[in-house]
């Protein structure tokens, strides 16, 4: 059984002065997943795992992307293509408990480090132009879902590897993949809440924290989705990386004094 916050975990939540950056980290984060679509995970796991830590990041995340999206996502679904995003979703399932198992047991520090180097590594490739051209078939479709997947479990990042294969193989167009793979992490969010709350994860703290977090990013949500209409391809991709790589040098470790 999950414990509800109180007013006393609200209030210790409120005190803490940590929260106000996060505050404004979770504004950019729904910012930017408005308007492309994706890129939220890149820029609120690496800062706010920064903030507080990796485990904090990574379940506040989730119950603020799911939750708050999901009324965001439904108009979508006519938009998307279900026969590329149900593979890649059932794959990633698979590997979700496997991830969530690393971000019980992984040195936090060393977890930072590895979102830091993930983040900025797959962001290059993104933005390097380098794109999957092989045929779409089962077996890439599988891989890339469990990569997707084990990355969402350990440190709440799934869409940079399933981006790279679908601009190679058809959802090339902002509008397309914009419903992807807004349908995906509505998927992915579901089973991450199951992962997640076997294992305990959801605390009356993380809760209240979530909650909080949570009213700048669906603010961010609807300002940045408003911002999208009429823009193009290669203008929202730009903004998107362009925020992504900021956030993710300041989240190194050795800058924990600017945001803590």
């Amino acid at each position: 059984m999950i414990d509800l916050p109180d007013s006393a975990t609200f209030a210790a939540a409120l005190a803490d002065r940590r929260l106000w950056v996060a505050m404004g980290i979770s504004a950019l984060a729904g910012l930017v997943r408005g308007f492309s679509g994706f890129g939220s995970a890149l820029i609120y796991m690496p800062l706010v795992a920064a903030v507080y830590e990796p485990r904090i990041a990574a379940v506040t995340l989730l119950l603020i992307d799911f939750f708050s999206s999901a009324p965001f996502t439904v108009r979508e679904f006519r938009r998307c293509t279900w026969r590329e995003v149900l593979p890649i979703w059932i794959a990633a399932t698979v590997a979700v408990p496997f991830g969530t198992w690393a971000l019980l047991v992984v040195d936090p520090v060393a977890l930072r480090w590895g979102i830091c180097v993930l983040a900025l590594g797959l962001l290059a490739m993104l933005a390097s132009g380098w794109r999957y051209h092989g045929r779409p078939h089962m077996a890439a479709t599988a891989g890339v879902g469990l990569f997707a997947g084990f990355g969402a479990g350990a440190v709440g990042i799934a869409g940079p590897a399933v981006i790279i294969y679908w601009l190679g193989g058809g959802a090339s167009t902002a509008t397309s993949m914009r419903a992807n793979l807004m349908a995906f992490f509505t998927l992915l969010g579901g089973s991450l809440v199951v992962a997640y709350g076997s294992q305990g994860l959801f605390t009356a703290d993380l809760l209240a924290l979530s909650l909080l977090l949570a009213i700048p990013y669906i603010l961010g949500i609807a300002i940045g989705a408003r911002f999208f209409h009429g823009t193009s391809d290669e203008h929202y991709r730009r903004i998107a990386y362009l925020i992504i790589t900021v956030a993710a040098i300041l989240s190194l470790p050795v800058l924990d004094p600017l945001l803590r």
